[in-house]
């Protein structure tokens, strides 16, 4: 290896000629005190409800549960059945469209503060660097032949690192009903042990090994998110017309000529992603203005004012146009009605759930029979479900203007399982000369809580 060479690549370890990592060098981001590291350490508790969740009981029962088994999900006091999965639609939209909201005014603001991988790699590359030291013992640990040492140290950090891992994969399961106690005992179908795996694999993967090549390269946000945002969102920006042309202080003072820029590179050496935010936006930078902090210390301690690089738009740098509110963007608001009607949607649906679900399916094959007395007999299917965590009682009848219409059967209190379907066979019989125009009949099922009411039809030959 030439001299050249030799320099060039100590520069690149020091991150002086660093560019977008694309995986060939793992990246130590350096860990400096400010304002937006001080927000990145708040947005971890984002994710605390996580943990907390599978440990929260409502009336003596786990509160927050997806029991596939018995295909039902417990939100508290909800309980929510397949039928209702629209509902998810609702919320996967409602998600969506407040990641674009979100983007399109302030950019990755997710991805930088409040994504789990971003926040998992924080804590990783955290206790990564309570074993292992700053970021230069770090990069001189990796070149070392193995040692004693080295093996201590990284056996150290990969085993806090698995048990967080498994510590997630475990809470996720949590979740479906799965308790420690299972764990603990081996009492696991084969099916919980994959997922755990999984998850836990996953985790440790990619929050500890992959880090920000999971940004870039698995997860789509990056590449769909120059859709989302334009001159009007606001980005960690560096200002070029202020720090250009850039150069190293000499003897403690500036050069006449140069800007505000002193080179030092320490925007660089704090990214997570390996952005130099000097070359503008990339779709590595996940806008976690990490590279402010560094920016405005070093800013104070050479006598300059903060802001160098800062959180503005495109418009108001280059263009020198204010920034319009965000109630005025077209985008923003198209973005806002969508969320509020998904929203709106949502609640109207959870505060208006009935304790009870009844389908009426009338016989098709065949629609009607005719008996030996002249008279016509239709079969129908009604479907009642509880959507209660109790047996409910009901009752059933039905109401129509046919003349005589009668049920095989008299009609008696049907109990329904809690979170079951139950079937319910009825047969009317009426003669065709009562039968009119008007052959609508009305089942109605009437329990403590709530009655339902289904309108279906009465068939004849000549309704045919």
């Amino acid at each position: 290896m030439t001299d050249k060479k030799i320099q060039i690549e100590n520069l690149y370890e020091e991150g002086e000629l660093w560019v977008q990592n694309l995986g060939d060098k793992t990246i130590h981001a350096k860990r400096m005190k400010g304002k937006f590291r001080n927000l990145k350490w708040l947005a971890i508790f984002v994710w605390l409800p996580f943990f907390m969740g599978p440990y929260l009981t409502w009336d003596d029962k786990q509160a927050i549960l997806f029991d596939i088994d018995n295909r039902q999900y417990h939100l508290f006091n909800i309980t929510i059945f397949p039928q209702d999965i629209w509902m998810l639609t609702m919320v996967l939209l409602f998600l969506s469209i407040l990641l674009a909201i979100m983007t399109a005014i302030l950019g990755r603001i997710f991805c930088g503060y409040f994504c789990f991988q971003t926040i998992w790699t924080d804590i990783f590359t955290k206790i990564e660097q309570w074993i292992e030291g700053t970021p230069v013992q770090r990069r001189k640990l990796d070149k070392e032949p193995m040692s004693f040492n080295k093996f201590r140290l990284k056996l150290v950090k990969h085993s806090i690192w698995i048990a967080i891992a498994l510590f997630s994969g475990i809470t996720w399961m949590l979740y479906f009903g799965v308790t420690w106690t299972n764990y603990v005992k081996g009492d696991v179908t084969s099916t919980t042990m994959v997922i755990t795996a999984i998850i836990s694999f996953g985790a440790y993967v990619f929050a500890g090994f992959m880090r920000e090549q999971t940004c870039l390269w698995i997860c789509p946000y990056a590449r769909i998110q120059g859709a989302m945002v334009d001159e009007q969102s606001i980005l960690p920006t560096y200002d070029y017309y202020r720090g250009e042309r850039r150069g190293r202080l000499k003897k403690g003072k500036f050069v006449k000529g140069f800007g505000d820029c002193v080179d030092c590179h320490q925007c660089v050496a704090v990214c997570p992603t390996g952005v130099d935010i000097r070359k503008g936006q990339e779709y590595g930078c996940i806008t976690c203005g990490l590279c402010i902090d560094a920016c405005d210390l070093v800013m104070e301690k050479v006598g300059k004012p903060k802001g160098l690089i800062c959180y503005t738009s495109l418009a108001e740098m280059k263009f020198n146009k204010p920034v319009k509110v965000f109630y005025k963007r077209p985008r923003v608001i198209i973005y806002a009605s969508v969320l509020f009607l998904a929203l709106s949607i949502l609640v109207y649906g959870i505060l208006n759930l009935a304790p009870m679900d009844l389908k009426v399916l009338h016989d098709r094959q065949p629609l009607f029979v005719q008996l030996s007395d002249g008279s016509i007999r239709n079969k129908y299917e009604l479907k009642v479900m509880n959507k209660t965590n109790k047996i409910m009682p009901i009752s059933i009848s039905f109401s129509s203007k046919i003349k005589n219409l009668k049920s095989k059967k008299s009609f008696k209190t049907v109990m329904i399982p809690s979170g079951n379907v139950k079937s319910i066979y009825v047969y009317l019989i009426a003669l065709e000369s009562d039968v009119g125009s008007d052959n609508n009949v009305i089942f109605v099922v009437k329990s403590e809580q709530v009655t339902l009411e289904y309108k279906t039809l009465f068939f004849t030959p000549k309704s045919i």
